[in-house]
């Protein structure tokens, strides 16, 4: 089993997919622990002092001018968690668990929280037992950390509240830590605190959908491809030397995706009447400036991501010279803003693929195409409420790009009077890219269809588009014909683009796409 090694300098996208999707083991490295001890001799010395330092020897948030004696400290931890813990709704997906556990390990790691080695090595024990703790929908604002969320984690390794095992049955904490042999830890000074302070479930979720729109904007470049070639549709547009003039590397990737998609048709630049289109439509002709944009916005995520995941974020922070200073780096802006910037450019990529859709369905438009594809129009419908379902789709998450990091509700009798909503911002692109996906699958389903009908009109279609056409035919994606129970067809198709199965394909003729 492939083995993830956490250091003191924070960890890549890679790994957190490894250990959130891939159950990876976790370990700690030597160079950890060393920097974990000598975190923890510091915090231990300024718990023996008189002076109040904060989260070592007082209150929380609104709450933090009182000091709390030695024999109330340990109760202090407990309790901060247990309060903490007040999480509503539904349970949030187990390889969202997974990357914020990594995540706030990843954090505690760095040597600059304070925590005792004996706490960060019972975090990966939890990981590496597939014990997932109960995290709800509803908790975090995004500031001061994903509190409820990670409160609610940070409970399991108390051995307390509800956890998953790896058998997928929900049961009390306590009995599966005891069943792989994990004693629950006794909380010190700064642990609790520290381990619910981190953007970790916001950031966890934007690694998670990075990794996910890169594969899905490669898809929508080839639907594209798929509906110009269906649409009788020009590639000259998709020059690179037009492209080269306007120098945004997203666009310049998506034109040569489509491109190369495209190589040797046969449909394109046909057209159904002695009277040739000079121009194809928006939807058609832009489709390389709209994914690229989207491309680019996946790009400064990255860029964000990479920074946050090299990054150490607690309040109070221990410093090298010794020094425990109070900080704002757990506010959820930076990550915030660009899981907001992802739902927009997601949404618009959706928005112009089931234009497109539209076309193919509308014999107005199509350029020669049956009415929504439909074997015997009247007596058939075709894919008429395919496209209701994909209109439903996009109109959803239009209203899902609203962005949440807009918003703020001052919360801790105003001691945190504002805050990112960066947790709400990652809940709701994970439904934007679950959406993006059945939006592109419906256009694939409509493309390829409308492609085989111009094949029997004795048109060929590029060797990539028949590499589609024929790996989704033997994924269950049925072709052409007469009405027929609709919504398999349009699940194999969803199954067919999220697998990869489309991508690859496709790039068994063209090679590598970017």
């Amino acid at each position: 089993m492939h083995t993830v090694v956490v250091g003191t300098s924070g960890t890549t996208a890679e790994d957190v997919i490894a250990v959130a999707r891939g159950n990876a083991r976790v370990e700690l490295s030597a160079e950890a622990l060393d920097a974990l001890a000598r975190a923890r001799e510091i915090v231990d010395a300024l718990a023996a002092k008189p002076e109040p330092v904060y989260g070592v020897s007082t209150g929380f948030g609104a709450l933090a001018t009182r000091h709390i004696n030695h024999d109330l400290r340990a109760q202090l931890q407990r309790n901060i968690v247990r309060s903490h813990a007040a999480g509503m709704g539904p349970r949030v997906e187990r390889e969202v668990v997974r990357a914020l556990m990594f995540l706030r390990l990843k954090t505690v790691a760095s040597g600059h929280t304070g925590v005792r080695p004996h706490v960060a090595q019972t975090m990966a024990d939890l990981l590496n037992a597939g014990i997932t703790p109960v995290v709800h929908e509803y908790g975090s604002l995004g500031c001061s950390g994903d509190l409820a969320p990670l409160s609610h984690c940070a409970l399991a390794l108390m051995g307390e509240g509800d956890a998953e095992g790896p058998d997928g049955t929900v049961r009390p904490a306590g009995e599966l830590l005891a069943e792989h042999g994990i004693t629950p830890v006794e909380l010190r000074e700064k642990e609790g605190l520290a381990l619910l302070n981190g953007t970790d479930g916001m950031l966890g979720m934007l690694v998670m959908a990075i990794a996910d729109l890169k594969k899905l904007y490669k898809s929508a470049d080839i639907t594209a491809a798929l509906s110009l070639e269906a649409l009788l549709g020009t590639e000259k547009v998709l020059a690179p030397e037009l492209h080269a003039i306007r120098p945004h590397p997203g666009q310049g990737d998506s034109a040569a995706n489509m491109l190369a998609v495209l190589q040797g048709s046969g449909l394109t630049g046909h057209h159904q009447d002695d009277s040739p289109r000079v121009q194809d439509a928006y939807s058609v002709r832009c489709a390389p400036q709209v994914a690229g944009a989207g491309r680019d916005t996946i790009t400064h995520a990255e860029l964000v991501a990479s920074r946050e995941l090299a990054a150490a974020v607690d309040n109070p922070v221990v410093l090298p010279d010794g020094r425990v200073e109070s900080n704002g780096n757990f506010h959820g802006a930076p990550v915030a803003y660009v899981l907001d910037f992802l739902a927009i450019a997601a949404a618009d990529l959706g928005s112009i693929a089931e234009r497109r859709t539209d076309r193919l369905l509308d014999k107005n438009r199509s350029h020669g195409l049956p009415a929504f594809l439909a074997d015997d129009a009247g007596v058939d419908s075709g894919l008429m409420i395919a496209q209701y379902t994909q209109a439903a789709l996009v109109s959803e998450m239009k209203r899902l790009a609203v962005p949440a990091s807009a918003d703020s509700i001052p919360s801790s009798a105003m001691q945190e009077d504002h805050v990112s909503m960066g947790w709400s911002a990652a809940r709701k692109l994970r439904t934007t890219v679950e959406n993006l996906t059945r939006i592109i699958a419906i256009e694939m389903y409509a493309a390829t269809r409308a492609i085989e009908i111009r094949t029997h009109a004795h048109l060929t279609p590029a060797p990539a588009s028949r590499a589609a056409i024929d790996a989704a035919r033997a994924a269950g994606v049925q072709g052409p014909g007469p009405d027929r129970f609709l919504a398999p067809d349009l699940a194999a198709a969803e199954a067919f683009v999220r697998s990869g199965g489309l991508v690859a394909a496709v790039e068994q003729v063209t090679g590598p796409l970017a």
